[in-house]
């Protein structure tokens, strides 16, 4: 059997965080100075991998899933050398590239031209290399126009088209692919999986972090689960992704009705429960969002409160929102319910994925990724006779209200 390109072996991260304490004086402050920093009272370690064993094989494409704070991004970052392990070892047989964030590895005072030849340089390249694929990197990038001009005037778009057609045309033996596809538009995220797909073909080893199961399912021949820095999951796409699935639906039974796990955001304000209502295709639903914060007088101002909802595959149905009905600067009580009325639910019978989300004043308060799984009963939404075409029966799907005549 062929040794991996890719070995990790007992591999774990840790960070060590200091809980905040209050002091009135400088003078208590100073006092305690030593004290606090001989004392482990006041520390706490944190885990943000533990245990992870993974071999990788040349052509191998590797999907990473989790909710946020599962471990994910960390993983990727100790394989880039942007950080490095505190216990374990990682083994690499040859050069990695990584699109790890919008712009990693580039000078923002050069311009996309010179960044070109400082990655492939920083990929060990030579410059006839790098001339070799030089057309085709930015042809496949479209931002053959501003060539010549420094990229920190680059949109975030335009950095992720350059920063990945770099990555993915220069020679490296590994290809590390974080999320950030998703700040791209559809068509180029198409063309990065086609094109994410021909560098497995041609023998490279892929690592690909994503929330849109369809992406994974599609790109991958293989995918580990990720939760509390902990691998729980390693073998076929449908599999570990359905595995995924089950994890979201038994743990949001267990926490007022959502997965609290990941959560992301200031916390100043929480969703604290959420009730999805008769959830019947073609019907009336009534969705209640229960928050709280620690204001206890002051208002919440300019609010913004969502949902998104999902099918199983992470294909977004549709959002409603709070800025889509009320005018600017919605204001709230510190703690209440926010009530949603959908007239005619336009969803299928099946399961469904739901993010749940809270701005204040523009800076995002409560976020929760993957926080439940509801499930929508059959109805009658069209005024035929069939609600879905036969086959199609308990499947998950945006339902659109239509009729039909003969001419």
């Amino acid at each position: 059997m062929t040794e991996p390109i890719i070995k990790i072996e007992n591999l774990g991260k840790k960070y060590i965080l200091r809980q905040k304490e209050k002091y009135i004086t400088l003078r208590d402050s100073l006092n305690n100075l030593i004290p606090n920093l001989l004392s482990k009272n006041n520390r706490e370690e944190f885990w943000a991998l533990k245990d992870i064993n993974v071999s990788l094989y040349d052509g191998d494409v590797l999907g990473i899933i989790g909710k946020n704070g599962s471990g994910k991004s960390t993983l990727l970052k100790i394989m880039s050398r942007i950080t490095y392990p505190s216990q374990g070892q990682l083994t690499i047989k040859g050069n990695v590239a990584s699109l790890l964030e919008v712009g990693t590895g580039f000078n923002p005072e050069l311009t996309g031209r010179e960044n070109i030849y400082l990655n492939g340089a920083i990929l060990g390249m030579k410059s006839i290399e790098i001339r070799k694929n030089f057309d085709e990197i930015v042809n496949f990038s479209g931002v053959e126009k501003f060539l010549d001009t420094p990229v920190k005037h680059y949109s975030s778009g335009m950095y992720v088209r350059l920063a990945f057609s770099i990555a993915a045309h220069l020679s490296s033996d590994v290809l590390l692919v974080d999320e950030v596809l998703a700040v791209g538009d559809a068509e180029f995220q198409k063309r990065c999986l086609r094109k994410m797909g021909q560098v497995a073909k041609s023998g490279r080893t892929v690592l690909f972090v994503s929330h849109n199961m369809q992406s994974i399912s599609d790109l991958c021949n293989r995918v580990i689960l990720l939760s509390e820095g902990k691998l729980i999951g390693d073998g076929k796409p449908q599999d570990i992704i359905s595995q995924y699935i089950d994890k979201i639906r038994n743990v949001a039974d267990k926490e007022n009705n959502i997965n609290t796990e990941g959560r992301k955001g200031t916390g100043l304000v929480k969703i604290d429960k959420v009730e999805f209502d008769n959830l019947i295709s073609g019907e009336e639903a009534r969705i209640k969002m229960y928050y709280s914060s620690a204001k206890r007088n002051d208002k919440l101002i300019n609010c913004r409160v969502a949902f998104a909802v999902k099918d199983l595959k992470y294909n977004l149905c549709f959002i409603c929102s709070t800025e889509m009905y009320f005018e600017d600067n919605l204001q709230l009580n510190p703690t209440g319910i926010l009530e949603c009325t959908i007239n005619k639910l336009p969803l299928g019978e099946g399961e469904y994925v739901v993010d749940l989300f809270f701005e204040e004043n523009n800076v995002v308060v409560d976020w929760l990724k993957d926080s439940m799984i509801i499930n929508v009963s059959a109805g009658k939404f069209h005024p035929g006779v069939r609600q879905v075409p036969k086959g199609h029966e308990g499947k998950a799907g945006t339902l659109v209200e239509h009729k039909w005549s003969t001419l």
